[in-house]
């Protein structure tokens, strides 16, 4: 998918006006933009500049986000400079508006003292009024820009109704000036038409229209900050290794091979692995585990973890784009880039909205004349509609829940790679579970050897060893980690064969053909009684897979392996369960060590011995009774998780599951796709209310604004409180889908396992924001104080982000961490 940057859009029809557009265009099969991030998506085979030029005669702008660097993206993200713009308009509309009031209402209504000159002169003040309501108009002419070239490009926009109504207010009041300038002698008729200006009301719509602009621009970026929390994450420097001297260089200059270290309190630049050294990694950023990781030589580290205790010098082998932490980002921001089935409906009332708002404003203006009203109370019935009808809020509803889900599940190792897969979980009905790597922990062992008369226990692992050495199957590196633990060593064979499903087979050195598998595999090679295939079956029973070996015709015995169930597994069963869902456990392996694997974990409904082909057919055959999600970790899970309505997989799984999958586990836990069904069901029905509100707020408004109840409960709704309804709408809408960042998954605090005595103890982190950090020294000052307390382990302070990341070993009070860090010098804001 392509991406572009998207400028001049204000509003739902903006952005339908922009994805029409391109959708247009020769070679584009789809197309999705995003209100809320100013993006765009774009799948075909159209060039850029093809995009590009029907994007501009569409009359907006636009430029490919292809080559943007991380840095720069993330400056695209921040919306504080646009808030100190718009906040900048307010202020001074806002000021320059109360004393248009003081000069209007203040001094006709309320009795207000002006100055001399003013006291009766209705002419005069009208002409100030005038000039004030000009300047507003002035500071606030984006909104006459951008709506007068939506209108010019066929494609009506929020701001031209803005425009609209304002500059209709304006013109009408100036008409009335100067009607007004005809009869200077005639104080009575002055009065008169003093009552129809409405300079006030045409700069009272731009300034309330601004305070919702404010409030939205605020809310819309508190919607990316789980985006932003992840680039920050990204180290600016690495310290590497270069001729045996230690260089800091920029992190994306970092190379695979590169060796670098990390010191405590330090973040790591790329992916890579330990080479040297051992220490605790906090991962709860990319994983959302709030427990670090002890890493030692030959661990796994990922860049943007922070470094906790020890010294670690690592080799890299990932970096800048291609790190996990880029893809978590680019997942984040893909799925934030589509749109979700459920926008739809927003998308198509949106593109004919704001032209059948003008002609709703124009019919309203005609009947109230034909009605015999005053041209003055048909035209504020006009401007009514104009004002308070809201595209805004319908372009908004689902954008902004789909960042704030994403950006939450980001946050709790659930990445959801598109809107559509984070609505389409929560539809669930049938939950499809893999046995190996997702019930199980995916580390298969030999935990018993049975072997036949006459054949000691090194001669049927070294058969096994031989036979199995070349089979990239987790079970067979089970059985080679056996044999070579007892020293022994793989004789060359040929021929080898490995049947997906069944086992493998070769020839020895001898010529003879050995073979391992399962029971029905290996009766094809020699005679296995009845009775002996009971006994077998039996270690099944206790969730063990059988592995039958045989040489020409001899058997010589069976390898059982044990996988054992997480432990988290049961419960995150007894949580699906809890949510309605169906459980069902699909597994390649026999019915018997497959029975008893669900019974430990809870799962009723078992579909075994289904191999790697099959699996896909079992995925359809249910889809005809409810939506099915697949969870799976290998490549023989592949084909499942493309079928499956909506798939995930385990992080610790193949890259291929990976690229399969919807929904991408960070965790590698059963107990995340509870938590991403509930959060996908939160994110949906957030939507629905973000609709709802926005529909319900449009049907009412528009009636209300246009006169319908004036005759029957005398309800007339000025200009000014149409404007102000406007501009909170949208502020509705966004605050509501911040609302999702409350969402507690359930999820309890692993005890933390200390090293040496392997006791489980108490483990908890918290986050300081800290005010008045400047530079390393006050880190020192404040990871002393803090550290100086009883049960704090570790103390983290940055003066970049003004935080304090504090491990505790038991549990310290929010206010003793206010007063150790105050007593150092500094203030507390908040503590997470």
């Amino acid at each position: 998918m392509k991406k572009f940057n998207v400028t001049g859009m204000s509003c739902a029809a903006c952005s339908a006006r922009v994805e029409k557009a391109v959708k247009n265009v020769a070679g584009v099969k789809s197309c999705s933009v995003s209100l809320l991030t100013n993006s765009m998506g774009v799948e075909g085979s159209a060039s850029d500049d093809e995009i590009i030029k029907a994007v501009e005669e569409a009359g907006y702008g636009a430029s490919s986000a292809e080559s943007k660097s991380e840095k720069k993206e993330k400056n695209n993200l921040n919306t504080d400079d646009e808030t100190k713009k718009i906040l900048t308009r307010l202020i001074w509309s806002v000021i320059l508006v109360l004393v248009l009031m003081y000069a209007g209402m203040g001094h006709s209504m309320w009795g207000f003292p002006l100055p001399p000159f003013f006291e009766g002169n209705f002419l005069a003040v009208a002409i100030v009024q005038m000039l004030i309501s000009g300047l507003v108009l002035v500071i606030n002419q984006k909104f006459f820009i951008s709506g007068i070239k939506g209108f010019i490009h066929r494609a009506p926009n929020m701001d031209t109704l803005v425009a609209l109504g304002s500059g209709v207010s304006f013109g009408w009041s100036v008409w009335v000036l100067l009607k007004m300038t005809c009869c200077t002698g005639d104080a009575e008729q002055l009065m008169k038409l003093a009552d129809d200006l409405y300079f006030e009301s045409a700069a009272m719509i731009l300034a309330l229209i601004t305070v919702g602009k404010t409030l939205e621009a605020k809310s819309k970026g508190k919607t990316t900050n789980a985006l932003k929390a992840l680039m920050n994450l990204s180290p600016e420097t690495a310290v590497v290794i270069i001729n045996g001297e230690e260089k800091i260089i920029a992190a994306d200059e970092v190379k695979a091979g590169d060796i670098f270290v990390v010191k405590p309190g330090s973040q790591i630049p790329a992916d890579g692995v330990v080479v040297e050294g051992d220490s605790a990694v906090n991962e709860a950023a990319l994983t959302g585990e709030s427990i670090p990781a002890d890493k030692v030589e030959g661990s796994r580290v990922s860049a943007g973890t922070m470094n906790q205790s020890g010294f670690l010098k690592c080799r890299a082998e990932k970096s800048g784009n291609d790190t996990m932490l880029a893809q978590i980002i680019q997942m984040v921001s893909d799925a934030a880039a589509t749109k979700a089935p459920i926008a739809k409906i927003a998308d198509k009332v949106s593109g004919v909205f704001v032209p059948s708002v003008i002609c709703i404003a124009i019919i309203t203006a005609v009947v109230w004349l034909v009605l015999g009203q005053s041209a003055g109370f048909a035209l504020a019935r006009g401007i009514s509609v104009l004002v308070i009808s809201c595209p805004c809020a319908l372009g908004l509803a689902t954008p902004v829940a789909i960042m704030v889900g994403s950006g939450v599940g980001a946050r709790n190792g659930i990445l959801f790679k598109t809107a559509e897969s984070l609505e389409t979980a929560g539809k669930t009905k049938i939950v499809v579970v893999d046995k190996t790597g997702t019930v199980t922990e995916g580390k298969p062992v030999v935990s018993e050897i049975v072997t036949a008369d006459g054949i000691t226990e090194d001669m049927l692992l070294q058969l096994a060893l031989d036979v199995e050495k070349k089979s990239e199957h987790p079970l067979s590196k089970a059985i080679v980690e056996a044999a070579e633990g007892k020293n022994l060593s793989a004789a060359e064979v040929k021929d080898f064969l490995a049947e997906t499903g069944k086992g493998v087979r070769a020839v020895d050195t001898e010529g003879v053909v050995i073979a391992g598998g399962n029971i029905s595999y290996i009766r094809s090679f020699v005679n296995i009684t009845e009775e002996d295939g009971k006994k077998i079956l039996e270690g099944a029973e206790k969730a063990k897979t059988p592995v039958l070996f045989c040489k020409n015709d001899k058997f010589y015995g069976v390898l059982y392996i044990e996988d054992k169930i997480k432990d988290d597994s049961a419960e995150a069963i007894n949580q699906l369960k809890n949510l309605g869902l169906r459980i069902v456990m699909l597994t390649g392996d026999n019915e018997k060590t497959a029975q008893a694997v669900a019974q430990k974990a809870g799962i009723e409904e078992v579909i075994a011995g289904v191999l790697p082909d099959q699996k896909e057919k079992v995925i359809a055959d249910l889809k005809k009774q409810g939506m099915v999600l697949m969870a799976g970790d290998g490549i023989n899970d592949a084909p499942a998780l493309t079928a499956a309505d909506s798939g995930m997989a385990m992080v610790s799984g193949t890259d291929v599951a990976i690229d399969a999958a919807d929904v991408v586990l960070m965790n590698s836990s059963l107990s995340d796709v509870a938590a991403a069904v509930k959060l996908s069901r939160k994110t949906v029905t957030n939507i629905k209310e973000n609709l709802f509100w926005a529909f319900i707020y449009n049907v009412i408004g528009i009636p209300l604004a246009a006169g319908v109840f004036i005759y029957l409960t005398g309800w007339e709704l000025k200009p000014v409180y149409g404007a102000a309804a406007m501009s909170i709408s949208s502020f509705c809408v966004v605050t509501n889908a911040l609302r999702l960042n409350f969402i507690r998954f359930g999820k309890q605090l692993k005890p933390a396992v200390n090293k040496e005595n392997k006791q489980k103890e108490f483990y908890m982190e918290k986050t300081i924001q800290i005010e008045g950090m400047m530079c390393e020294h006050c880190e020192a000052h404040v990871k002393k104080a803090l550290e100086a307390l009883a049960g704090v382990e570790t103390a983290v302070p940055s003066h970049k982000k003004g935080t304090a990341v504090v491990s505790l070993k038991s549990d310290v009070s929010a206010e003793q961490l206010t007063k150790a860090v105050e007593e150092a010098g500094y203030k507390v804001i908040g503590i997470e």
